[in-house]
């Protein structure tokens, strides 16, 4: 794994920006890292890189927030609150891994069974001056 140092929000913003120029039609992203680690500012930040122009959130509470409005769908996952693989299942959560866009997913652990082989992780770690970012 290659590791970014990341000083600022603005810096993860702009590594994940260019993180999103390697990613391809169904590419799976596991978002690793402890609550507040910045999983959303790299969503934010692969979001831009995909040319998506609508506001990036969270969607810790809707579960799936879907971007098609880039060179690719995006479909963002926070599975913090899902219970199992079989509830993720039961949300249709399998069917957006073969829809043809990136998948982001947060809190991947959760669902680990309903995931397909070959996902890419990115794992951010804080650390006393920035964001140490693993992919």
């Amino acid at each position: 794994m290659a590791v970014f140092i990341s000083h600022s929000e603005e810096e993860t913003l702009a590594w994940a920006e260019e993180y999103a120029a390697g990613l391809g039609a169904g590419d799976i992203v596991l978002l690793e890292g402890e609550m507040g680690a910045g999983k959303t500012v790299v969503a934010k930040g692969v979001a831009r890189g995909l040319g998506v122009r609508s506001e990036v959130t969270s969607p810790t509470y809707a579960y799936i927030n879907s971007y098609e409005d880039g060179r690719l769908p995006l479909f963002h996952f926070d599975c913090y609150r899902i219970p199992s693989a079989d509830y993720a299942r039961a949300l249709g959560f399998g069917e957006y891994f073969s829809m043809g866009g990136v998948c982001l997913v947060e809190w991947s652990e959760n669902i680990s069974p309903l995931l397909p082989d070959g996902a890419k992780i990115i794992r951010i770690t804080k650390t006393a001056n920035g964001r140490e970012i693993e992919f």
